[in-house]
């Protein structure tokens, strides 16, 4: 918040034409949602990569740290956050998808085009393709586990890049890279 106040700081101006719409509450607050979804499912996949690690080195006879003790062991199972993560992203796709086509709707409202390329609709694009591999290799390919984690966290990956790489860096009708 100190950054968002000091450095990044943009005194507002009137909106534009194109965000006086309905659309904008539908299309904005589904995204923000969706992001906090995200970042649950995101969590819960490190915290699985973790737990998966330390079950792994107690089946191996190994002795983890204290610290990993202490805080790991209160954890639930590694196969119940791996399947939380797996039903967490899984739920939040489909209204992921509904953005997408929400603001799609909005655009062709707004600017008389549904698709332009915007590096915010591409980078929407690409999220959404990298969760459906995720969601396609844990339900047709049985991918489960660390291959499933590690993908899981590229299309997260995707996603952070998205809403703040495309914002702040990348110019475009969505971002602030210009300003």
């Amino acid at each position: 918040l100190g950054l968002a106040v000091t450095v990044l700081y943009t005194a507002s101006d009137q909106l534009v034409p194109a965000l006086h719409s309905y659309w904008l509450y539908i299309h904005v607050s589904t995204a923000i949602f969706c992001g906090a979804v995200f970042y649950v499912g995101a969590v819960s996949t490190l915290l699985y990569l973790f737990r998966d690690a330390y079950e792994s080195k107690l089946a191996n006879g190994g002795k983890p740290g204290k610290f990993a003790t202490s805080v790991l062991e209160r954890l639930p199972a590694a196969a119940s956050l791996d399947k939380f993560s797996y039903r967490v992203n899984a739920a939040v796709f489909p209204l992921w998808t509904f953005t997408i086509i929400a603001g799609a709707i909005w655009a062709g409202d707004a600017w008389g085009r549904y698709w332009g390329w915007d590096p915010k609709e591409t980078w929407s694009f690409i999220t959404w393709v990298a969760y459906a591999c995720y969601l396609h290799a844990r339900a047709t390919a049985g991918w489960k586990g660390r291959k499933a984690a590690y993908l899981a966290l590229i299309a997260f990956g995707c996603w952070l890049f998205n809403y703040y790489g495309v914002n702040i860096f990348v110019t475009g009708k969505h971002s602030y890279a210009g300003v």
